[in-house]
């Protein structure tokens, strides 16, 4: 059986020792690897930690893509051959989330353990993901972000300094296209017929004041795996990891941590 040629893989950064555990880190749509901020120090000490970028999400595109979410995941795990990983940890955030669920159920030998931060099995309608991308290619990501706080983030949060930069990010550095390529990626996305396929160890992370994939979302991902855990985080929204980072953290290293001893 032939292949296509590997996809170059997405501008990425690598951190920690090179002789440590794998870990790679996936980001949520409209966000790029600097959304892992509040638990690399923490991460480092013990993983080689990879985190990747979502096309576009780092500066512009030369041509408009066509994204899917097996896509993605071939770049991951492209990013990954390329590095000398063969099995790693994956935890990724919303999208980010849905690309490791992806590699869990198609590519299960490539897992050592699964992290789904406010992620789901499906996002929702595909109509109101394509109406979101045909927006953003016709007037940008600006009015996206206009909205993205109250998404992102609770209102006690959505003013503070981190806050702030990641929906300054979002306006000015993630390409149209890249962003609406993302939106395209997950209209089609409907992982829920295969998640009892998930064997990794699965650790699943909700916030309760997320209204894009809150609870429900979390809970039918954690019914779904089979021997999933589920954490639920008051007072986070949609990017728990930046609002709650210490319980996230601290759920992430147990969960990563008994992973590493399997």
């Amino acid at each position: 059986m032939t292949h296509p040629p590997a996809a170059r893989p997405e501008p990425h950064t690598v951190d920690g020792p090179h002789d440590a555990p794998p870990l790679i880190l996936g980001p949520s749509l409209g966000t790029s690897h600097t959304l892992w901020d509040p638990q690399l120090a923490a991460l480092v000490g013990r993983f080689r930690t990879v985190r990747w970028n979502l096309p576009g999400h780092t500066g512009p595109l030369p041509t408009a893509p066509t994204t899917t979410v097996p896509g993605l995941a071939r770049r991951v795990l492209d990013l990954a051959d390329s590095l000398g990983i063969d099995r790693f940890a994956y935890a990724g955030v919303s999208l980010g989330g849905a690309v490791g669920a992806w590699i869990a159920v198609h590519h299960p030998a490539r897992l050592t353990s699964l992290a789904l931060i406010c992620s789901s099995a499906r996002f929702g309608p595909p109509a109101a993901w394509h109406d979101r991308a045909a927006l953003v290619r016709e007037r940008g990501t600006g009015p996206i972000a206009d909205t993205a706080a109250a998404r992102w983030f609770t209102p006690a949060f959505a003013g503070t300094p981190r806050a702030t930069a990641l929906v300054d990010a979002l306006r000015r550095t993630v390409a149209p296209a890249g962003y609406a390529a993302c939106c395209d990626a997950l209209a089609a996305y409907d992982l829920r017929a295969d998640l009892p396929r998930i064997a990794a160890p699965t650790l699943v992370v909700a916030g309760r004041a997320d209204p894009a994939t809150g609870p429900a979302h979390a809970r039918a991902l954690a019914d779904g795996i089979p021997d999933a855990t589920l954490l639920e985080l008051p007072r986070a929204a949609h990017l728990a990891n930046v609002e709650r980072p210490a319980p996230v953290r601290t759920a992430l290293l147990a969960h990563l941590t008994e992973g590493t001893d399997r």
